[in-house]
């Protein structure tokens, strides 16, 4: 298959996706995981996806990432249609185009912090010294120079976190998902851990897509989608949904 050359169009919105579906299936059981979802997200938003486990706010995440096929409906990426890239494709998009932030870190324990943030650059094809560069850079961004010849074991949950997030960074994607990144931490960490993404939006025009089940966090972002059983319930300006939101909670 004849490969696409990787531009990423300014003129269009960063996430599309239309009447997206999902199955999974379980033994003889079929889940429905997303049923018709329709989502648009403009460049440089900050989005946080809300609802109860099992709702599906992480597979819709997956799905938008091209980490999972759909069964039904579109999504494109900055006006890529994920469909029409090959699985190689679909990699090198996800490479050079998108960072990502886990609650587990997913830091290698035998590579120092400046390893851990380089490793998926020189992976890509990212020649050794502009790869050695952007690490740094990046690291210097989350505030962690001093600490980039220690290993993930020598640092705290809030340190290994922001190596998560420089390592989000370092390719200069257009868009950072993000799989409850404040869920291991402790809520002094967690609100640091925000402020700093938020920080790093304002600064750089990222778009910036938060899976959460916490309301602190999602309350931070500029927009929240709420789901319910694969479905998107509400979605909107979080000054619209705030006394909906925080009565839910009680």
């Amino acid at each position: 298959m004849k490969r696409h050359k990787m531009i990423i169009r300014d003129d269009t919105a960063i996430i599309e996706a239309s009447a997206i579906s999902k199955q999974y299936h379980v033994g003889q059981l079929k889940v429905q995981a997303l049923r018709n979802v329709n989502l648009k997200v403009e460049r440089g938003d900050v989005v946080a996806i809300m609802g109860p486990s099992g709702c599906g706010k992480t597979t819709l995440l997956n799905c938008l990432s091209g980490l999972e096929s759909i069964d039904e409906g579109m999504i494109k990426i900055a006006g890529w249609d994920l469909a029409e890239l090959s699985d190689d494709e679909r990699t090198e998009f996800r490479a050079r185009q998108m960072g990502f932030i886990f609650q587990t870190y997913n830091l290698l324990p035998v590579l120092n912090g400046l390893e851990n943030v380089e490793l998926p650059m020189l992976v890509s094809g990212i020649p050794t010294k502009q790869a050695r560069q952007r690490a740094f850079a990046a690291i210097e961004q989350v505030g962690m120079e001093n600490w980039i010849k220690h290993r993930p074991a020598e640092m705290s949950g809030g340190q290994r976190q922001r190596f998560t997030i420089a390592r989000a960074l370092a390719t200069e994607p257009a868009i950072v998902w993000a799989d409850e990144p404040t869920g291991a931490l402790d809520s002094e960490t967690s609100a640091e851990i925000i402020e700093l993404m938020l920080r790093l939006n304002q600064q750089h025009g990222q778009t910036f897509v938060w899976v959460t089940h916490s309301l602190e966090v999602a309350l931070k972002a500029q927009r929240l989608v709420r789901m319910r059983d694969g479905q998107i319930i509400e979605d909107g300006p979080i000054r619209d949904q705030y006394h909906s939101v925080v009565s839910e909670k009680c």
